[in-house]
């Protein structure tokens, strides 16, 4: 068989999500404040909303690092179920924050378009795991 197109090729869809996840994170660790107002078009008030928001960076650093390392793994049971959690975080943050945007009424200028980034990383990710999926039965059929 030759090699998966583009879209369902693991490697890319790992590399681009460690850079846009540690980005983000590093930047909520440096400047939180900074990020919130963006993404949300508000203000963090409190210490305890700032030590929160860095947590919030360190676990996204924690993806990137993650994505990063399992680039060369592509075919394991582990680096499947990393797709799989980032399916759940890809989807659970495009809800998130649509309904930052829709119920509680914010919004910053990145708003949208992180709900847009998230909602194709979701989307490549399902398309990942649909590959593998398909990859895994032919294998075994192949087996039989």
């Amino acid at each position: 068989m030759g090699r998966p197109p583009a879209f369902t090729a693991l490697k890319p869809l790992l590399a681009s999500t460690a850079a846009i996840e540690a980005a983000t994170g590093l930047a909520l660790l440096l400047s939180p404040s900074l990020v919130v107002s963006l993404l949300l078009g508000g203000s963090l008030d409190t210490p305890a909303a700032l030590v929160l928001a860095r947590v919030g960076g360190v676990a996204l650093l924690s993806i990137g690092v993650a994505c990063w390392l399992a680039q060369g793994d592509g075919r394991s049971r582990a680096a499947r179920g990393l797709v799989a959690a980032m399916l759940l975080y890809n989807a659970a943050t495009v809800a998130v924050l649509a309904y930052a945007g829709i119920g509680a009424g914010l919004s910053g200028v990145g708003l949208w378009p992180a709900v847009l980034l998230h909602a194709a990383l979701a989307v490549w990710c399902i398309a990942c795991l649909r590959t593998r999926q398909m990859d895994q039965s032919t294998a075994v059929t192949t087996q039989r």
